[in-house]
């Protein structure tokens, strides 16, 4: 697997490439807003969902070319998401990636703004590569499931019901149920759907699609787990695995997760074996990280 890190970096250098030409024309009276989407999107991120999704789409057999516009939409979502987070109503952090936080820099009205304009950026790069595509009709259904998928994955029964659950979760007793729906959806929710994109870029049929949004939703569960174990100590009053079950015993599920992603996908048909390897060292690598 010598080859995992520079294809992965290949990938998301390839994403963060077309991230600010794919955005949609930004009048120059809006100078402000241009400003505060950029500021967020040149940040160092680890393009994880991106990278995701593009891996999932050349595992079937997909063309990395197909697969940009959504990569590059989930991770516009991705950013608003993250500067939304930051807001004092929210998570109300100073920094984010060893940086001051948009809000810090921009004031809380614009950085609201930067978000709404980075989701709404993500839906017309899809639509837009949508219209490319109404005289062959298979290759606009690929693309419109994609970007159903991306569309369940950040909204009101995805990302975004999970953040409202975390919210109303602060510093209150909460039970294994709620810490679930907390984390299937704030965070797996959105990991789910890159994967679950990739492969119907790719082609895929029902049975495969869902079988890469079973590993997509597995990993996502992991990561948010292998988050909360790192951030022990540090997340006081929050809704997290640890605070719930242990130290131990969120090791112990943090493994299970990352054993059932990686089985999930060995069980696909079909499949090009070199990327399904990186799809399950990438399931290893997130799980293992030490930040």
């Amino acid at each position: 697997m010598n080859d995992f890190p520079a294809e992965i970096e290949r990938l998301k250098t390839l994403v963060e490439s077309r991230l600010v030409e794919m955005l949609p024309d930004i009048d120059s009276c809006s100078k402000t807003l241009s400003d505060a989407i950029l500021y967020s999107l040149r940040a160092q991120g680890k393009r994880i969902r991106p990278v995701l999704l593009m891996l999932s789409c050349k595992a079937l057999g997909g063309d990395e070319n197909d697969a940009l516009p959504y990569a590059c939409a989930i991770e516009y979502i991705h950013n608003y998401s993250l500067i939304h987070d930051d807001l004092p109503a929210m998570d109300d952090d100073d920094f984010r990636r060893g940086e001051p936080t948009n809000h810090k820099v921009f004031g809380e009205a614009v950085a609201i703004l930067a978000g709404d304009g980075l989701l709404s950026a993500a839906f017309e790069v899809m639509q837009k590569d949508y219209l490319l595509y109404f005289g062959d009709d298979e290759a606009l259904k690929r693309r419109l499931r994609a970007g159903a998928a991306i569309a369940a994955g950040c909204g009101c029964r995805g990302m975004v019901a999970g953040q409202i659950c975390d919210i109303e979760s602060e510093g209150k007793a909460f039970s294994p149920e709620t810490l679930d729906f907390i984390h299937r959806n704030k965070t797996a929710a959105m990991i789910r759907a890159a994967t679950e994109a990739g492969a119907w870029l790719a082609g895929a049929g029902t049975e495969t699609a869902l079988a890469f949004a079973a590993y997509g939703e597995n990993l996502g569960l992991a990561f948010q787990i292998a988050d909360d174990i790192l951030d022990t100590g540090t997340e006081e009053g929050k809704a997290t695995y640890p605070a719930l079950y242990g130290q131990e015993a969120s090791m112990k599920r943090l493994e299970e997760l990352t054993s059932q992603a990686k089985t999930v996908l060995k069980n696909v048909p079909g499949t090009n074996a070199h990327y399904i390897d990186f799809l399950i060292d990438m399931a290893d690598k997130l799980a293992a990280r030490k930040k």
